[in-house]
């Protein structure tokens, strides 16, 4: 049986987010990608990226066909509409957005004024690390209508909706 699962915010082959993430080079930060997205998602597994595949380069698309399962990508504000040709050829399909059980899928995360509305939970990436999340309740605790799996906050492994919402 395949798993859904979600991630966001690979920049593969993005030097500058190798090293903001810690990584000695964007080699060791695409391997450690590819090696912990492999450890966790099966050959059947559908994966949704949410954005940023890249940053504003086809040339590391190939490293997508080293990830096991079938890949969709929600296109982010780093992932060109002119290389989306490109995209798919190591992809199953791209989109603006998607919904997806009752979430909303998206790269950046949306108004909150659409979960109040339209939908009632919001899967996206766009904030990275230690970022402080701008959506928030206004208390202590961030808005939990908001998933954030950048791959530093999912520890670089898709993960399932169950995962998620534990």
């Amino acid at each position: 049986m395949s798993v859904v699962r979600f991630i966001a915010d690979l920049h593969l082959g993005h030097v500058n987010m190798a090293t903001r993430r810690g990584f000695a080079t964007v080699e060791e930060h695409d391997e450690h990608i590819i090696a912990s997205w492999n450890s966790v998602v099966d050959k059947r597994d559908v994966t949704y990226i949410l954005g940023d595949v890249t940053m504003e380069k086809k040339a590391s698309y190939a490293l997508l066909d080293r990830l096991n399962g079938v890949k969709h990508v929600v296109l982010g504000n780093h992932d060109r509409r002119q290389d989306v040709p490109h995209l798919l050829e190591h992809v199953g399909s791209v989109a603006g957005m998607v919904q997806y059980k009752g979430f909303i899928l998206t790269h950046c995360p949306i108004h909150p004024m659409e979960l109040e509305y339209h939908f009632p939970r919001n899967i996206h990436g766009h904030i990275h690390d230690s970022q402080v999340m701008l959506l928030d309740s206004g208390f202590e605790d961030p808005d939990p209508r908001y998933i954030c799996v950048s791959c530093e906050r999912v520890d670089y492994k898709p993960k399932s909706l169950y995962d998620l919402i534990k």
